[in-house]
Parts: C-alpha cells; sequence; structure tokens
C-alpha cells in the first residue's frame, strides 16, 4: 500500500471508532470535540481512485446566500 494511502485509511478508520466512542455512554465529549475536528483536518489527499474521474468537490449547486 503506498504511503498516502496508509495515512489516509489510519486516519478515517480513527476518525470512525472516534465516532463509535463518541456514541457510548460516559463519552468524555471535550475529548470528542478537540480530536474529531484534528483528525479530520490531519486527513491527506484522499489515494487515486477514490472519487470518479473529473470529480471537482467545489462543483456543485449555489447555497442559500453564496454569491454567484
Amino acid at each position: 500500500m503506498c504511503p498516502n494511502c496508509e495515512d489516509f485509511a489510519r486516519t478515517v478508520v480513527m476518525l470512525g471508532q472516534l465516532a463509535l466512542y463518541a456514541d457510548t455512554t460516559g463519552a468524555d465529549q471535550d475529548f470528542i470535540d478537540a480530536v474529531g475536528p484534528c483528525l479530520a483536518a490531519s486527513l491527506p489527499e484522499p489515494p487515486p481512485g477514490i472519487f470518479p474521474p473529473g470529480y471537482d468537490p467545489n462543483d456543485g449547486p449555489q447555497y442559500p446566500g453564496q454569491g454567484a
């Protein structure tokens, strides 16, 4: 597995584990609030093949309040 693929997969797994932990009784909400955004921000570029060719994450419908 390529290094970027491994980093991406590991970070996605950690986000999933954090989501499972967040649903447990007595979960530390401060921990979740601190770690969740950090994990999401640390996601590397997705490995090739995750998105279809020509995919543009900024292409989509205009949302209310967005300028043209």
